[in-house]
């Protein structure tokens, strides 16, 4: 079947029989598409509806001339009077009847305008033949300085300052509105929710997301979170003469040395070196040693040594000797600031006459030694903020280095892991396990063996969660028959000013009972004692 007209010919304007369609064509003329008066929308000669078509004509849907909606003028007309002059509520006669339940409708409107402040002038909305308030023709005049807009300014007109901003109790002029970025806290005591890192600020610290993985949330500072505090009112003096009551005469009052260290922050431990030399011209870690044993000895002298001291003394012990203690030095390398770690190389070459950098090299090979030698620089990026885009490069890069290769560019994983701040590195790892479906740390031990997994693990744990990779060292130093306890009083020394508390969260969290339990079971005397009070009391 064939059209007339159609189809239409090649040439533009179109010519007769083209397009537009002529009667007969498509859209079909009178009687087709779009239909024609009497149908719906009603028409009288075609489309768009002349005078008389939509709306509808009288006894139609919406009412007619004098209902809703108003006629030629815009809605809402506002006259002369302005907005402000009360009006009447709106009763059971100004409602069509519709069917709805007229008093309750009206009850919620006039309880609308109260609550909103509304008072509209009486003469805005005339009653139209049909019962339903009808605005005035003739639009609304402009605004005056005066003359505050209400919920519907028109269009094109310029809205003045002032009270309202199209919502009722709207804030000043320059005023934030409450509950929208950057708007002041309702409690100042609560600080705002960190932003998303750009550019696109996880996670401290990820454009508008996170790369589709979980944002990683900036580094949130909860205030002290070590479990040994300055002890009030703390005097050196009156402290070296309590140690030397408990060391005096015969046999030792150990406990009192429990209670004394065992309450003294490290900066009130350490100047009892001193204070003890001062008062008796005595060496206070001679006497402690001829007096204590085993290793309640070891946790003491531990104790009254700076950190970088202490950490200087356990990286010497982890290198020098047949054996290396591997874990110990990716432990305190992985674990410290750019600041404590330039202080220890600087502790460590005073004492031991060589570098700790020579030390580690002297002692260690391959690229484990190449992980070590990195992370005692003390030169990693500490920035908090997070570059999305970098973070991504990195992330694409140790794929390419590792999984999507043959063989692995161990190069690579170094140079991302070792320089690249802790922030930055938790949305890599973010964006990592986004982009091919696996963990970090799972890619890292499909592509490495030996002393480099176990390391490259450990800074990756480490920077994950700090507190975490802690307890769960702890945890494997009191497994099984035997406990590790250097590394028990090493943790439990360096920690207990820093982030104890959050180490027993994990810990609990992790395994399944508090930290201080498993010290209780593993340890006993006097060394478990003072371990307790380094773990901060039960949880």
């Amino acid at each position: 079947m064939s059209y007339p007209g159609y189809p239409p010919q090649p040439a533009y304007p179109p010519q007769a029989g083209g397009y537009p369609p002529q009667p007969g064509a498509y859209p079909p003329g009178a009687g087709g598409y779009p239909p024609q008066p009497g149908m719906y929308p009603p028409q009288s000669g075609g489309y768009p509806p002349q005078p008389g078509a939509y709306p509808p004509q009288q006894g139609a849907y919406p009412p007619q001339p004098g209902a809703y909606p108003g006629q030629p003028g815009a809605y809402p007309s506002v006259p002369s009077g302005g907005w402000g002059a009360p009006c009447p509520p709106i009763g059971l006669d100004n409602l069509p009847n519709s069917g709805f339940n007229a008093s309750a409708i009206a009850g919620m409107v006039n309880q609308f305008a109260a609550n909103a402040g509304f008072t509209p002038n009486p003469s805005m909305f005339p009653q139209a033949p049909g019962g339903y308030p009808s605005p005035q023709a003739g639009g609304a005049p402009a605004p005056s300085p005066n003359q505050p807009y209400g919920l519907y300014p028109q269009p094109g007109a310029s809205v003045p300052p002032g009270p309202g901003m199209g919502y009722p109790g709207g804030p000043a002029p320059g005023q934030q509105m409450p509950g929208y970025p950057n708007a002041p806290s309702p409690n100042p005591s609560v600080p705002s929710y960190p932003k998303a890192p750009s550019p696109n600020p996880s996670m401290p610290g990820l454009g508008g997301g996170y790369g589709g993985g979980a944002p990683v949330a900036p580094a949130i500072s909860r205030g002290f979170r070590g479990s040994i505090q300055d002890f009030p009112g703390a005097d050196p003096l009156k402290d070296v003469e309590v140690l030397r009551k408990a060391m005096k005469g015969f046999g030792t009052d150990e406990q009192a040395i429990i209670t004394l260290l065992g309450s003294r922050s490290n900066k009130q431990r350490v100047p009892l070196l001193v204070s003890y030399k001062t008062a008796y011209g005595k060496d206070l870690i001679k006497d402690l040693k001829s007096e204590l044993s085993g290793n309640f000895e070891k946790l003491v002298l531990a104790m009254l040594k700076t950190p970088a001291q202490y950490d200087a003394y356990e990286l010497r012990e982890a290198i020098k000797g047949a054996g290396t203690d591997e874990a110990c030095l990716i432990e305190i390398l992985s674990s410290r600031s750019n600041a404590e770690i330039r202080e220890i190389n600087q502790i460590f070459k005073t004492e031991n006459k060589k570098s700790l950098e020579d030390a580690i090299s002297g002692d260690t090979s391959g690229h484990f030694r190449r992980l070590l030698v990195s992370l005692a620089q003390g030169n990693r990026d500490e920035r908090e903020n997070v570059d999305l885009s970098l973070a991504k490069q990195d992330a694409q890069a140790l794929y390419q280095a590792g999984e999507n290769k043959l063989g692995t560019d161990e190069s690579k994983f170094n140079a991302i892991l070792c320089a690249r701040s802790k922030a930055h590195l938790r949305a890599v790892f973010n964006e990592y396990q986004h982009m091919c479906g696996r963990d970090i740390e799972k890619s890292i031990e499909r592509e490495m063996s030996g002393d480099l997994e176990n390391g490259m693990v450990a800074v990756v744990k480490c920077i994950k969660n700090t507190p975490a990779y802690f307890a769960e060292r702890l945890y494997k130093a009191m497994r099984g028959a035997g406990t590790k306890d250097r590394t028990l009083i090493r943790i439990m020394v360096t920690r207990s000013e820093v982030d104890m508390l959050d180490i027993r969260q994990e810990y609990v969290k992790k395994y399944g009972k508090s930290l201080y339990t498993a010290i209780s079971g593993d340890t006993s005397g006097d060394y478990k004692k003072l371990l307790l009070k380094l773990c901060g009391g039960s949880d």
